[in-house]
């Protein structure tokens, strides 16, 4: 089989790449060009190239520079000044990996477009859904199947996932064995167009809006949100009876999340975390850990794996990278989906990710989060 392997640098890439020609498939590795070059990252490129020549893999670089300011960065950086939390590597996955690279990919001869996501693509025919599905990684620590349910199902047929049951170490030692030196051996958590953390997301913000006209909703209030009589542990954000005082003031919401603790800005008597953005009011919302849960959300821009009908009556949902599974009963009307948890949990963002699962780790659907509920 020709098969496409996206290469950004990374272990995991070079790891699908040298797997899938080691069984005897005709490989050629794409690098996206996705980001403008930044001071505080190296290009891969030179790396991939010694790589590639080494297994006497062709090399192609496509430059999708335009097309992921349009459809990822500009719409991230009009969602933080709208106060969400948005997830560009969902959004990326969807628009990016999975639509413009794979459209190259099928030009250029390949049958399918393989990439080092850590995921599991389900054939077979199930209810409701005759493949292919998308399902969690064997290994879940680095399970990136939360990523990826944005990306709609007639496009899996065309996917291939080899790390589906590796772990990280398995990867990098395969790697070494082959010979291969890594270009970006470390591991990024930042977002890979604004890398350098926190600070240098806020700055990459702060450009952007100001090329785009922007102009983001100031400094505002810090209402406290104090416990009234009666009220219940892990309640949420917004409950009945609950009074506010102003404890402060926010230098713009966009700086905060639900849940977060560190980094407010804001001294209290006890730890203190985001309960809820009023976006209408331009307030933070605080209170402490007893009062932080969620009950309920709404999410729009669903994309739909497996019919409705066949869900079972409580899909896990998972509303956050790396947090947890929770159980939920969900309504699906139109393009929109409502989900009501059996038990509070962490809350999650507007902008975020809401992947259901069944109980074998098959992704049901995946939405965008567009309001919290108490």
């Amino acid at each position: 089989m020709r098969i496409a392997v996206a290469v950004s640098g990374g272990v995991d890439s070079l790891c699908a790449l040298l797997l899938l020609q080691r069984a005897g498939h005709e490989v050629m590795a794409l690098h996206a060009l996705l980001a403008e070059p930044s001071p505080a990252s190296a290009s891969p490129l030179p790396g991939l190239e010694a790589a590639c020549r080494t297994l006497g893999v062709p090399l192609r670089v496509v430059d999708l520079r335009a097309r992921f300011a349009r459809e990822v960065v500009t719409p991230f950086a009009a969602a933080y000044a709208e106060g969400r939390t948005p997830n560009p590597c969902a959004l990326c996955n969807r628009h990016i990996k999975f639509g413009a690279l794979l459209d190259v990919s099928l030009e250029l001869g390949a049958e399918r477009l393989a990439t080092g996501h850590y995921a599991r693509i389900v054939g077979g025919t199930r209810a409701g859904a005759p493949g292919p599905l998308l399902a969690r990684a064997t290994h879940a620590p680095k399970d990136q199947s939360y990523f990826l349910s944005l990306v709609p199902r007639e496009r899996l047929g065309r996917v291939l996932f080899p790390l589906a049951d590796m772990d990280k170490a398995a990867c990098a030692a395969l790697v070494a064995e082959g010979g291969l030196a890594v270009p970006v051996p470390q591991e990024s958590h930042d977002i890979c167009f604004a890398p350098g953390g926190v600070d240098a997301y806020r700055e990459f913000l702060e450009q952007k809006w100001q090329a785009l006209g922007i102009t983001p909703p100031g400094p505002g209030p810090v209402l406290l949100r104090e416990e009234a009589a009666g009220l219940e542990e892990g309640c949420g954000a917004c409950p009945a009876g609950a009074p506010l005082r102003q404890i402060g003031s926010h230098a713009g919401l966009w700086r905060y999340t639900e849940g977060q603790r560190r980094g407010l800005g804001f001294a209290h008597t006890e730890a203190l975390h985001v309960l809820h953005k009023d976006v209408a009011a331009n307030a933070l919302v605080v209170g402490p850990r007893r009062l932080l849960g969620m009950r309920a959300l709404l999410a729009g821009e669903v994309n739909v794996a497996v019919d409705p009908r066949f869900w079972p009556e409580r899909p896990l949902v998972r509303c956050r990278y790396g947090g947890g599974l929770s159980a939920a009963s969900a309504q699906l009307e139109g393009n929109r989906l409502s989900l009501s948890f059996a038990e509070a949990c962490f809350p999650t963002a507007a902008g975020q990710v809401a992947t259901l699962y069944d109980e074998e780790g098959v992704v049901l659907a995946g939405a965008v989060v567009e309001e919290v509920l108490a």
